[in-house]
């Protein structure tokens, strides 16, 4: 089904692929054929700098959302922002139940409306479309690339490279500054075969999530997709495979383009954003994946993970087994002893019985997804019992069509619910499940309570990612886990037709048309950032969490659901950091945050915090250090910690709270790294015993210079009842990262 190959392979002529260790490629040039990829010519041809090895990347367009658009204009607003200079596209679809937290969500929506009118962008109301549905409608073209603020920014199906980042990489480029990147590895997947009828593109990406992902066979390379497969799949399925692709931490993604997505184009009335994209006659990749269309069967992600792959087939046929060993590994994450997490109790006569079935968002809601689904629905009824289904389109357009062709009308008749476009279902703001519930989703993650739940008020709930036609096939079944490969169906393929009226007529599009005296439309909820100080000579860190899970997601860091309509209140906001992980997290910091306030004021830090005075009676043995003069923050260590969203916050709430820092064994993306440069923090990794923990200070001498002068390794102490000399890395650090991270954060660094 899915084969990785370990070291370099040639492609030739878009077919042949060769190891380098061949004899055969003895007569290839591997420089040369470096250059001969989709990914190192589109970088280049975006890349302001000379080094074709260190780029500096201006993107085409940018695109952000309601959860995190208003921190990023606030922050750039304070930077000194006059205008977009790119096409900016602000969606709502995150924040989009407008009833949640009273005004603030649509407060957010005015905000991003008001700044579309100032600064010349675009505005896409709520309910329109998802993020990524309208970049690929109305902003993908071949060869471009796209930033923006949400980690499934994934257009590559459609010949652009976009990248999914936090926020302040979108400051950035509104500045007029770069995205600074080495030239990443370049990964070749080489799909052939035809998929077999029933199985969709869910179940290829989590055929190939579940291959690459713990190795991290992928991570922060470019995923380029070749091979003769690619023409049996529909542009609608290359999308749906090509959006998981950030579940596999690489960096972006590049497709082949043919005469389908030359079709796609000319169906969208913009047929001059096609070009044909192929990799050179010999192009050279840093490995090889090698995918069997024709092999992939119906799969099923279990909780809590979207590599925690099996077929559904294998599930079915040992539920016992593998629902235990589900539970046994998921222990690792929930190690709150109140809570007792169960999937075996699923398991009645046999068979699997879930409670909940959703298709929806970025990665479900298409056209062709729906529409298959709704074949398999057509006649038959979800039950009465506890089983339930909703659908959400991902775009007006393409529910104009569904309720055109009759599908919308199936789903009803079948007893599921139909819902506008909106991304909650994916991060845990609609259909949170019952406590102990279990819910299969075409969506794009399933990670501990990512589905709304809250472990600290004993709930849990459970999401295993599915293909929409076997979602359809477990409803037609009275929510018993089927295969869709198992369900006797004709799919119908109806013929899309896209309606263009429907974002002229609702739609601001204000590119070119920049209004300065435009008032922005603040809300209560809308709050400045607070004032970030700059990197002091030494700093004393108190540590005020530690997670020893292999790995840590954003959602575990700061929490998605209900706490997004807070996202534009940083201070409100970070009440919520870390409570589903470690709740006492918040109390911690800001007892060593008030502490730091009391130094920067000029006060006695030894009366706000009487340990202090312990602390530095003995740093003596290391040096005479004034403590007026050394800045006191917060630090988490965490195994892993930064895999999933993009969203900064789960690096600014940390920082508002007084943290300085964040140790690792690694970093699991290079956008949550990004963050917390971004925001000032310093990005150590840590390879050594464990000999810190939770309440130990940690101190660094000389850290602004190490900074300064491009000193990785870092002396620093651990204070207990004896000093412990440890080593610290920062890790390659650009020059701009490094003045960032002196400055205290970006928006020093940008201030005139």
């Amino acid at each position: 089904m899915v084969i990785l190959r370990e070291g370099g392979y040639y492609l030739v002529d878009g077919e042949k692929t060769v190891s380098e260790s061949a004899p055969e490629a003895s007569g290839y040039q591997k420089d040369l054929a470096g250059q001969g990829t989709m990914a190192y010519r589109i970088l280049q041809a975006h890349n302001q700098s000379d080094d074709t090895a260190n780029l500096n990347i201006k993107f085409d367009k940018l695109t952000s959302h309601d959860i995190t658009f208003v921190g990023i204009l606030q922050t750039a607003r304070a930077s000194g922002l006059e205008r977009f200079p790119v096409p900016y596209v602000l969606t709502n679809c995150h924040n989009s139940l407008c009833a949640v937290g009273g005004t603030i969500n649509e407060d957010d929506h005015m905000f991003g409306l008001s700044c579309a009118k100032k600064y010349g962008g675009i505005y896409v109301p709520p309910h329109q479309a998802v993020i990524h549905q309208f970049a690929r409608e109305m902003l993908a073209e071949c060869g471009a690339m796209v930033l923006g603020s949400d980690s499934h920014t994934r257009y590559g199906a459609l010949g652009t490279m976009a990248v999914g980042e936090g926020g302040p990489e979108i400051v950035k480029q509104l500045l007029e500054q770069t995205y600074d990147v080495p030239m990443p590895g370049v990964v070749a997947i080489y799909l052939t075969g035809k998929p077999n009828p029933g199985v969709g593109p869910q179940d290829v990406a989590l055929a190939i999530i579940g291959a690459v992902f713990e190795n991290g066979f992928v991570n922060n390379k470019v995923m380029e997709f070749v091979g003769p497969g690619i023409e049996n799949l529909s542009v609608d399925f290359r999308i749906g495979v090509d959006v998981m692709t950030t579940e596999t931490t690489c960096l972006s993604s590049i497709w082949r383009t043919d005469s389908a997505v030359k079709d796609f184009y000319e169906l969208h009335q913009r047929p001059d954003a096609y070009r044909e994209l192929k990799p050179a006659d010999v192009a050279y990749y840093d490995g090889l994946v090698e995918v069997d269309l024709s092999k992939v069967k119906p799969m099923i992600a279990m909780p809590f993970h979207p590599s925690n792959t099996f077929t559904i087939e294998e599930v079915n046929a040992n539920p016992g087994d593998i629902l235990r060993e589900v539970e046994k590994k998921a222990s690792v994450s929930l190690d709150n002893n109140d809570i007792e997490f169960k999937l075996t109790d699923k398991i009645h006569d046999g068979m699997i019985y879930v409670e909940q079935g959703v298709i929806a968002g970025c990665a479900g809601g298409g056209f062709e997804n729906l529409c298959d689904a709704a074949d398999i629905l057509k006649g038959k009824t979800i039950g009465s019992d506890a089983f339930s289904l909703s659908v959400y389109p991902a775009s007006q357009p393409i529910l104009m069509e569904l309720v055109k062709n009759g599908t919308i009308a199936t789903f009803l008749e079948s007893g599921a619910t139909v819902r506008t476009a909106f991304c909650g279902p994916c991060f845990g703001a609609g259909d949170v499940p019952a406590n102990r519930g279990l819910s299969i989703r075409h969506s794009t993650r399933n990670f501990p309570n990512r589905e709304g739940s809250k472990v600290t008020n004993g709930q849990i709930a459970s999401v295993a990612l599915m293909d929409a036609r076997s979602i359809a096939a477990t409803a037609a079944n009275k929510g018993y886990l089927t295969p869709a490969t198992d369900i006797d169906v004709s799919f119908s393929r109806p013929k899309y037709y896209f309606d263009k009226s429907i974002y002229d007529n609702r739609v601001y599009n204000g590119i070119g048309k920049a209004m300065p005296e435009t008032p922005i439309q603040f809300g209560p909820n809308i709050v400045d950032w607070p004032t970030m100080y700059p990197l002091t000579e030494h700093v004393l860190l108190k540590v005020v969490s530690m997670i020893h899970d292999p790995v840590t997601t954003t959602d575990e860091l700061i929490p998605s659901g209900e706490t997004s309509s807070y996202r534009s209140n940083p201070l409100g906001l970070a009440e919520f950091t870390l409570s589903r992980k470690d709740p006492a997290y918040v109390g911690k910091a800001k007892a060593v945050h008030a502490a730091e306030k009391v130094r920067i004021d000029g006060g006695d830090i030894f009366a706000e915090d009487p340990n202090l005075k312990g602390v530095y009676e003995k740093l003596k043995s290391v040096a005479e250090i004034d403590p007026k003069e050394t800045e006191i923050g917060s630090v988490i260590f965490a195994v892993k910690p930064g895999d999933g969203s993009a969203r900064e916050q789960a690096a600014s709430c940390q920082r508002v709270l007084g943290g300085l820092a964040n140790i690792a064994r690694e970093y699991a993306t290079k956008r949550y790294r990004s963050n917390l440069i971004n925001w000032g923090m310093l990005p150590f990794t840590y390879d050594g015993d464990l000999v810190f923990d939770r309440d130990d200070y940690i101190f660094i001498r000389d850290i602004r210079k190490a900074v300064a002068e491009k000193i990785d390794e870092v002396k620093a102490y651990v204070v207990g009842d004896e000093l412990k000399e440890i080593t610290l890395r920062l890790g390659a650090l650009t020059d701009h990262e490094r003045e960032i991270i002196a400055k205290g954060c970006l928006i020093n660094y940008n201030k005139k």
